[in-house]
């Protein structure tokens, strides 16, 4: 037990709690969307208990991983047609492309709610609303797709279950703990939900390229290649800075104009 608490155990740990952290704010942003299609009075019981089972069994998934990753790494099928499309499915590959075309289309499905409501305020959470069951199911579910690419990226820099397991519960309790705060921002600012669908769309094409890259996906002769983490967060970046420029740029015409004066 003493080898436990040794230097480098406590430096992966830090290195790995940093690494759900920051790979975590997709999944985080998709669990204070999620939970806000649940009744009103039970929204934050919704985000505990969907964050606490997911815990455990991001926890299950790891044990799984650990003691099976070569046969997880064992092709399933694979797909041969010379010059359209070449390549062989895993486990992997399945869950990234699974669940990056499900949050491509939840997201591409919501923003076209948004756009045929013509009343949004009366509208909000209404047509929308499901069962809190399903919203935890919703929230578990794609909290597994979100934990498979960090859980792959853990194994990189170490083996111990328990040291793996504890970054885990120690960011699922920070993802908790920011989960309400993220929500009461969107529900205060509903102009800010737009953004954080295309933001879940460009994680969706993230995953679709990972499990085409896992897969080593060749369509008419080119290989699929994933997208950078660099790049996808830069473009995350430019998106929030746009939006907040727009939103000050917005504010300043309309009190120009409440006050009569031509903008600049």
């Amino acid at each position: 037990m003493s080898d436990l608490f040794n230097l480098q155990n406590l430096a992966n740990l830090g290195v790995l709690i940093f690494l759900q952290a920051v790979l975590g704010f997709d999944n985080l942003l998709y669990v204070s969307l999620e939970s806000a299609k649940a009744p009103p009075d039970q929204q934050a019981r919704v985000r505990r208990i969907g964050i606490l089972v997911a815990i455990v069994l991001r926890i299950v998934l790891l044990f799984v991983m650990v003691h099976l990753i070569e046969r997880l790494q064992a092709p399933f099928f694979s797909i041969h047609v010379p010059g359209i499309a070449e390549g062989a499915f895993n486990f992997a590959t399945l869950v990234f492309i699974g669940g990056g075309g499900f949050i491509m289309y939840t997201a591409v499905k919501e923003i076209s709610h948004m756009l045929s409501v013509h009343d949004l305020e009366s509208q909000a959470g209404k047509s929308e609303q499901r069962s809190a069951n399903h919203v935890i199911f919703m929230i578990v579910l794609m909290n597994l797709v979100f934990s498979f690419d960090s859980i792959l990226s853990a194994l990189a820099i170490t083996k111990v279950f328990l040291v793996l397991a504890a970054a885990i519960v120690i960011s699922g309790l920070g993802m908790m703990f920011m989960a309400d705060h993220v929500s009461a921002f969107l529900k205060k600012n509903r102009k800010y939900e737009v953004l954080g669908l295309f933001i879940l769309l460009i994680v969706g094409v993230v995953l679709l390229g990972e499990g085409g890259h896992v897969a080593h996906l060749e369509l008419f002769g080119h290989p699929v290649e994933p997208m950078a983490k660099s790049t996808f967060y830069f473009s995350i970046a430019v998106l929030v800075i746009v939006d907040v420029l727009q939103s000050g740029y917005q504010k300043r015409l309309d009190a120009e104009r409440s006050q009569g004066e031509p903008a600049t």
